[in-house]
């Protein structure tokens, strides 16, 4: 069983117009509500894989009731810390005439100490029964800022595979704790950690340099273009295939499920960043969020071509002779 750790959640607003310009009034078309949040989303992804997860999360207030409705509906299982904030929101603007898609987040939710404490309480009993654990999506607050590097080491000592992928403030302690498998994209890391990644040579030296931390494979994505992922110290280069993109939102998180699906799978690492990167470059092309499906990604996963750079790992020849 997989666990998605979700600090600050997302309940959208979707509104559907043809097309809209600033400063002036428009009814919506069509409106819905969505569960986000880049754990949720992992999860949803997940489901859409057949893999069996769980979700924890915090949630409060009247958005948070609302969340708890999506996510039941949706049949995404999880399990809530309860704040007495209101969980954030966000609108959505989607104009279709363009393939278009404007958000607007509200302010993040508050958690207090002892809401942080029980939380933390709540992960440990739950990493213990997971195989894998996945801290995804920015911390709402300083309060909440240890929470992934707590986590992190308690999937240290419950020998657990645990995948990162965060920023803001907490990246770098998040990082020092050393989680098995981390993925960012360029403009996270310069804006978290103030690494600009300009050429192969920043992305290779950056890597080497986490995986002299204990990080054993990184994922540095970059949109739509070619981006480098590392295994120890065996680096690659990917390519993408060329889509055209609708809404990227969640694409990052469906690459994220595609890693948690491979290695659950135990699948060998050229077969599942092959599923990791079809399945975000599917995701980009449609409105939905995470909501890929295996045909989508098969139609896609011969498209992406997987680089080795560097370092060759040696190919032994162990067929028995006679």
């Amino acid at each position: 069983m997989i666990l998605t750790v979700t600090l600050n959640p997302l309940l959208e607003r979707r509104k559907s117009f043809d097309e809209v310009e600033l400063g002036k009034s428009y009814r919506c078309k069509k409106e819905i509500y969505a569960a986000g949040g880049k754990g949720i989303n992992v999860s949803r992804q997940l489901n859409y894989f057949g893999i069996q997860n769980m979700a924890l999360t915090f949630l409060g207030g009247n958005n948070g009731k609302i969340l708890r409705s999506i996510l039941t509906n949706e049949k995404i299982n999880f399990t809530i810390q309860s704040i007495k904030s209101e969980t954030r929101a966000a609108e959505l603007i989607i104009e279709e005439k363009h393939k278009r898609v404007t958000t607007f987040f509200g302010l993040n939710n508050e958690v207090t100490d002892n809401e942080v404490e029980e939380f933390k309480l709540k992960l440990d009993k739950m990493i213990q029964n997971c195989s894998i654990v996945v801290f995804s999506g920015s911390s709402p607050s300083e309060k909440a800022n240890t929470i992934f590097p707590y986590g992190i080491e308690l999937a240290h000592k419950y020998d657990k595979i645990s995948i990162l992928d965060t920023y803001g403030p907490h990246l770098g302690d998040c990082l020092n704790a050393a989680p098995t498998v981390i993925h960012n994209n360029n403009d996270e890391i310069k804006k978290s950690l103030g690494i600009p990644l300009q050429s192969e040579s920043d992305v290779r030296d950056y890597m080497k340099e986490l995986y002299s931390k204990g990080i054993k494979l990184i994922f540095i994505t970059d949109g739509e273009r070619p981006f480098y992922a590392a295994k120890f110290d065996f680096h690659y280069k990917i390519f993408p295939p060329k889509i055209n993109i609708y809404d990227a939102t969640g694409s990052g998180d469906s690459f994220v499920a595609g890693i948690a699906y491979g290695l659950e799978k135990s699948m060998v690492f050229d077969e599942f960043i092959r599923i990791a990167t079809a399945t975000a470059s599917a995701n980009a092309s449609k409105l939905e969020t995470s909501t890929v499906s295996v045909e989508e990604y098969s139609n896609l996963i011969e498209q992406v071509k997987v680089e080795p750079i560097g370092k060759k790992m040696k190919i032994i020849d162990d067929t028995p002779r006679y």
